[in-house]
């Protein structure tokens, strides 16, 4: 079994195993539908290559992080050193719409009316 297989879990992820990895799918997802989601880059550790994601822009960052228990993709965005929101979805192509998004300068509040399932920090 590779390195991806088991970090990611064959079950869960079978995509994400064929595509190398989080960052792997959520860049062929936005080149798909053509989506901006910036340079993406992943932590070092064995399974955190695999399993996570990052963009960095000017407004600050967007963190995604697999679930390990069920299918699904958690998301922060962080600005001025903090989470300003955050949310879960069981599908790529949200994730990097909201990274597009938050990249392109939508705020907060537009976020949240447009993607139901992310939620902003202190609303």
């Amino acid at each position: 079994m590779s390195d991806v297989s088991t970090a990611l879990g064959v079950r869960l992820y079978p995509d994400l195993v064929e595509q190398g990895g989080l960052a792997s799918a959520l860049a062929a997802t936005a080149a798909r539908n053509q989506l901006d989601v910036g340079r993406l880059s992943v932590p070092e550790g064995a399974r955190a290559r695999y399993t996570q994601a990052e963009m960095a822009c000017d407004r600050g960052a967007v963190h995604v992080r697999l679930g390990s228990d069920a299918r699904y993709f958690m998301i922060n965005l962080a600005g001025d050193g903090r989470v300003v929101a955050h949310g879960d979805a069981c599908d790529l192509l949200p994730v990097a719409q909201v990274a597009d998004a938050w990249r392109g300068g939508a705020p907060l509040e537009e976020l949240a009316a447009r993607f139901a399932f992310l939620t902003v920090k202190g609303n």
